[in-house]
């Protein structure tokens, strides 16, 4: 007979046993389940300043209130600092249950994720801990990540051939050196899939995100898909491109396009279809964010 304290979760058409634990880093994560983003909120903690690699289609604004993208955030919060905001959020917005670091930077190039990530677990082992990421250094940080009960990892993969890569990165900085072109993007992507793969192999959920750029990856998706769905992540998100920096003059793909492209991956890996493209700053259900309240509530 099975072990009864074992359920199952769908995943490519597959009963995949989950343990209770596990389970509910799905079922209450609004980005992982499309039944949980209407139930269950997420409070990004914005500690993360710093990247170390530079995408065509990224700015990073600081202290832009009226944009709602990532790589944005009203300030950047220190480790302790956003210890109080998990406080007061989970106080006064109890249907939150993830803490989640997406930026405004790479959150594993900046050594305050790990101290925000300690203090919040060690105040609050009940939350879902959940990173995005490049991939860049995940894998030398995935024991860091397991030891703070990171279950959660998104990692945003854009190309798996270095040749579609080079055209979207400018530059790669890995120990202390600036990499260009092709190492570049070689580099990025043998990093990336080895941090895939390490997650996985810790039982933690994998998110991919890819931007969808007409004209430069776009025939190229579903390949991504299938891999990273072999590879045993949990499910993709399709974003599309927010023209800005070097592609600025790209047209984004239209909803029509993008629900295609999803359903052109879809054979391979679940699909999220209801990404609300989050601030680094992004505090609440998607779609309903309350952070102008907590910031406005938290600076009296």
């Amino acid at each position: 007979m099975a072990d009864e304290s074992y359920r199952t979760a769908t995943v490519q058409g597959k009963e995949v046993p989950y343990d209770p634990e596990q389970l509910r880093k799905i079922s209450e994560h609004p980005c992982y389940s499309d039944k949980a983003c209407h139930a269950f909120g997420r409070c990004h903690i914005p500690v993360a300043p710093k990247c170390n690699i530079q995408c065509n289609y990224c700015i990073r604004d600081f202290d832009c209130v009226n944009e709602s993208r990532p790589g944005v955030t009203s300030k950047v919060l220190s480790p302790e600092e956003s210890l109080d905001l998990v406080r007061r959020v989970v106080k006064d917005y109890p249907y939150v249950k993830v803490v989640g670091i997406a930026g405004p930077g790479e959150p594993l190039a900046n050594p305050e994720t790990f101290e925000a990530l300690r203090l919040v677990h060690e105040e609050f082992p009940h939350l879902i801990m959940c990173i995005s990421t490049n991939g860049l250094v995940l894998p030398e940080s995935i024991e860091e990540l397991a030891k703070y009960d990171v279950g959660n990892v998104t990692v945003t993969l854009n190309a798996i051939d270095p040749a579609i890569g080079e055209k979207i990165y400018s530059w790669v900085e890995y120990n202390g050196k600036k990499y260009h072109g092709r190492e570049a993007a070689e580099l990025l992507l043998s990093q990336q899939l080895k941090g895939i793969e390490m997650a996985v192999a810790k039982k933690m959920f994998v998110k991919i995100n890819t931007v969808y750029i007409p004209g430069v990856n776009d025939e190229h998706i579903p390949e991504i898909a299938k891999k990273v769905g072999e590879m045993g992540a949990f499910t993709f998100n399709v974003i599309p491109l927010i023209p800005q920096y070097k592609f600025a003059g790209i047209t984004p793909p239209t909803p029509k396009e993008k629900r295609e492209m999803q359903d052109r991956c879809a054979p391979y890996i679940k699909q999220m279809r209801h990404c609300a493209r989050c601030r680094a700053d992004a505090i609440g259900k998607l779609g309903q964010d309350v952070q102008s309240c907590v910031y406005r509530e938290q600076g009296k």
